[in-house]
């Protein structure tokens, strides 16, 4: 086994090794590039946002906070739990004892395992639902809100029922040589979701339509045109059933790449803002952000499977884990759930970074666009308020949860674009400032 280990942990650094060139060279690192006159301005909460505001979003994260840490550290735990020690292995042994075929138990354990982390993490989910109900965030009742919980449970069934199959299979076939085929079916799958997702996953829990023909429509699509960014559509998505916050994204590459409006927004925002909101969604397209990060995504994936031959082979894993004595045992399902799930967590802070990066690239190119500081000023000011965002989050919650900038940093780079483009700085929010 010598050799395989030796072949798979070259291909794994390989792989990284391409991750790391094109996030290097894909991501916006300087996102507002060149000076600006009289210096940056520094974000600062006080300059846009009343002393309500700001107590309401400081109140709203003490009070998410306990849940989503504790959600984390659970989860975590009873993942490690399962898959680090015979616990885990028992439970599909007891769960698929009457199942002979091994794709059987491969999918009998998926599901089993799945289900019961699902379980675990339920109380402190409910627990999160019944804050944002408090805080007017969520329009669910309990019945919509299981009925959502079940069809993710549905939708993750059906992901690692099938991704586990693929790969044991391959594991069963080719034990030593497995993980090459399986590097490249991973990558294959990450592109293929990528593609089909808007068209497969995303109606499971939202209904679109088309947004209405009409004046903002139209100025919608000329500012596309304008923009040389083509846009298959632009939807609506009838988010309003479950939340009250706004939003709006782009998602899909080639034929599936729509633009997708919460309902939220077109029942209080004003048209120049969504325009803006749109303009940053533009950008996205623009600089091809899904088909990067699909690239990436394939990658990372390819190299992470690579390493699990490394850590899937170890003698000293396998045991602690009775994970079987031969490779491709679905008793070692727990085992790899855990691999995953910790290499996922790992990888979240580098991916938040990056994704705070390209977000701030989005606003920059909907300034270019639109040539409207003071609108997209007023437009983040809304969203954060609405969205009861964080406005001051410390180094923590930007390593685990934040994908975006805070309100106030997307604010202060209007104005530092305003600077640099000598056009009228948007003024404080706040009166008095």
């Amino acid at each position: 086994m010598r050799r395989p280990r030796v072949a798979a942990a070259i291909a794994a650094a390989l792989l990284f090794a391409a991750v790391g060139v094109v996030l290097a060279l894909t991501t916006p690192w300087d996102p507002l590039p060149g000076s600006v006159p009289g210096g940056e301005v520094k974000p600062d909460p006080k300059l846009d946002f009343t002393h309500a505001e700001i107590a309401r979003s400081q109140a709203f994260d003490s009070a998410i906070n306990p849940p989503a840490y504790l959600g984390l550290i659970i989860g975590l735990v009873a993942v490690l739990v399962l898959g680090l020690t015979p616990l885990g292995s028992r439970l599909i042994g007891w769960s698929t004892a009457r199942v002979r075929r091994w794709p059987l138990r491969v999918v009998g354990a998926a599901l089993v395992l799945t289900t019961v982390l699902r379980l675990v993490g339920l109380p402190f989910d409910i627990w999160s639902e019944s804050i944002l109900r408090r805080y007017g965030l969520s329009t669910q009742n309990w019945g919509e809100w299981l009925i959502d919980q079940a069809k993710s449970l549905a939708v993750t069934w059906v992901i690692w029922s099938v991704a586990l199959l693929l790969l044991y299979a391959l594991m069963r076939r080719f034990p030593r040589y497995w993980w090459t085929g399986a590097a490249v079916t991973g990558f294959a799958l990450v592109v293929a979701v990528s593609f089909i997702y808007p068209v497969a996953v995303e109606p499971v829990f939202n209904k679109f339509h088309k947004l209405p023909q009409g004046q903002l429509r139209t100025d919608l699509l000329a500012m596309a045109q304008r923009d040389g960014v083509p846009v298959k559509d632009v939807l609506v998505a009838d988010a309003s059933r479950r939340t009250t916050a706004l939003n709006a994204y782009v998602s899909g590459f080639g034929s599936t790449r729509r633009i997708v409006l919460y309902d939220t927004l077109l029942k209080s925002t004003p048209p120049r803002q969504i325009e803006s909101i749109i303009a940053h969604e533009l950008g996205h397209a623009k600089h091809k952000d899904v088909l990067w990060g699909t690239l990436i995504g394939a990658l990372g994936v390819a190299g992470a499977i690579c390493l699990l031959q490394l850590l899937l082979t170890s003698p000293a894993l396998r045991r602690r884990a009775a994970a079987g004595g031969r490779l491709g045992d679905p008793l070692s399902v727990a085992l790899l759930l855990a691999l995953i799930t910790v290499a996922t967590q790992i990888g979240t802070p580098v991916q938040n970074l990056i994704s705070r990066h390209i977000e701030a690239r989005a606003d920059a190119h909907a300034l270019d666009l639109t040539r409207d500081p003071v609108t997209f000023t007023q437009m983040q000011h809304e969203l954060s308020v609405r969205n009861i965002s964080d406005l001051t989050p410390n180094e923590l919650e930007y390593l685990l949860w934040l994908t975006h900038p805070a309100g106030p940093e997307r604010i202060a780079m209007a104005r530092d674009w305003a600077r640099q483009h000598h056009v009228t700085e948007p003024p404080p929010l706040v009166q008095g400032r």
